[in-house]
């Protein structure tokens, strides 16, 4: 079986098993990317505690979000854990949301839209290299909003993808972020919807079978792909 079969395969058991995903939870760009900075280090349980407190004080614009002190805006997304940490991550992302809108975008008008306008339409390549300047966001979490804020076909790797690529013999127990990346990217079709529906059914295989202690291998729908 090539690599390229192997890979489809695996994705058609997932989504036979488990269904579409419908990821990622958020009604906007915006949402999204602010998700991506407080899902770090937390459940998505605690993650939506937050947002949820964004969304009653009308805070899920970069506008408004910018209008609040950071103190403020920590004690907001105080449930997702690390607030001022995260804050402060939030707060730069929001200067740099601010920078691109004046270099590519309307200026302040752009900020009151949660669709992110500034972004919409660029290169995936160029736009991920600017969002990793932007200190506190790493290659996931710009993937993360790359792929989920605004559709562009970027792979997202996290721990979960490189625990089941590393059980089924998919890579090897060194490789990086980039190198996993490349594995999956190079296999499948550049497809946002495919990376997005696959990276997404990844997360549930390893949260409910592919765990890091006790997985359940005999139950996981990838099973059959074990050698």
């Amino acid at each position: 079986m090539s690599r390229a079969n192997r890979f489809m395969d695996m994705y058609q058991a997932m989504l036979a098993a488990l269904g579409p995903s419908g990821w990622w939870p958020g009604d906007t760009p915006f949402e999204v990317a602010v998700g991506a900075v407080l899902t770090q280090n937390t459940s998505w349980a605690n993650v939506e505690k937050a947002m949820a407190t964004l969304r009653a004080h009308d805070l899920l614009t970069p506008a408004a979000m910018l209008d609040i002190s950071e103190a403020a805006l920590a004690e907001a997304i105080r449930p997702a854990g690390y607030y001022r940490i995260k804050a402060g991550r939030l707060a730069n992302l929001l200067r740099f949301l601010r920078t691109e809108a004046e270099e590519f975008g309307h200026g302040e008008a752009d900020l009151h839209d949660p669709a992110l306008p500034m972004l919409q339409g660029r290169n995936a390549r160029d736009l991920r290299e600017r969002l990793l300047t932007v200190r506190g966001i790493g290659p996931e979490t710009a993937d993360s909003i790359l792929l989920y804020a605004l559709g562009l076909p970027v792979f997202v790797v996290d721990a979960y993808t490189a625990r089941i690529a590393l059980r089924h013999g998919l890579a090897f127990e060194d490789a990086g972020y980039h190198e996993l990346q490349e594995i999956f990217t190079d296999a499948l079709p550049e497809d946002a919807a495919l990376f997005n529906e696959y990276h997404a059914l990844l997360v549930r295989v390893g949260h409910e079978w592919c765990r890091k202690k006790e997985p359940r291998c005999r139950d996981c729908p990838l099973a059959i792909f074990l050698d």
